[in-house]
């Protein structure tokens, strides 16, 4: 008797709170798409292929300079000692690994300049979800972005037109 009072119990127990659980209201938004289409996000696409097109611009000045002295030291060097050959080679060598340390400046240079610039759009970002969420009394708000781990969402309440208005956008 006294085990089925306590299983009674916890079966009041769980339907009560699955009742509680299924009341609160959820939605989801796709936020790489949010994120995309935010006028910041696209000024700093814009700011990033500038600052690539220098990057790459000196890089690729570089490379023809090497180019051009890899010819004429190719073409001159019949003409040169084993000393005047090595040395030149030499050289060669170190504006090689001076066009890889540039490209490697230059990746870094971006990777950091991405993570500076996108960390206030993504919190600009939450903070409208959350205030759209607020405002809606809505208590779980899902990623439905591909690949984000949310597989079904045709019943939930869509909220990106609700932040996307927040942003002003």
């Amino acid at each position: 008797m006294k085990h089925l009072k306590t299983l009674l119990l916890v079966a009041i127990f769980t339907i009560g709170l699955g009742g509680a659980v299924n009341a609160q209201k959820t939605a989801h938004i796709n936020t790489d798409k949010l994120l995309a289409e935010m006028p910041e996000t696209k000024a700093l696409k814009a700011e990033l292929e500038k600052l690539q097109k220098t990057y790459r611009a000196d890089i690729e000045g570089m490379f023809k300079t090497l180019e051009a002295k890899f010819k004429k030291y190719d073409a001159e060097g019949k003409n040169q000692t084993k000393e005047v050959n090595a040395q030149r080679a030499q050289e060669i060598q170190q504006d090689r690994a001076k066009i890889a340390q540039a490209e490697q400046t230059m990746n870094q240079e971006m990777a950091k300049k991405y993570k500076e610039k996108t960390a206030p759009i993504l919190q600009k970002a939450e903070d409208a979800i959350k205030a759209v969420a607020s405002e809606k009394g809505i208590v779980y708000v899902l990623d439905s972005a591909p690949g984000k781990g949310l597989i079904v969402f045709d019943k939930g309440e869509d909220i990106y037109n609700a932040v996307k208005a927040k942003l002003g956008f």
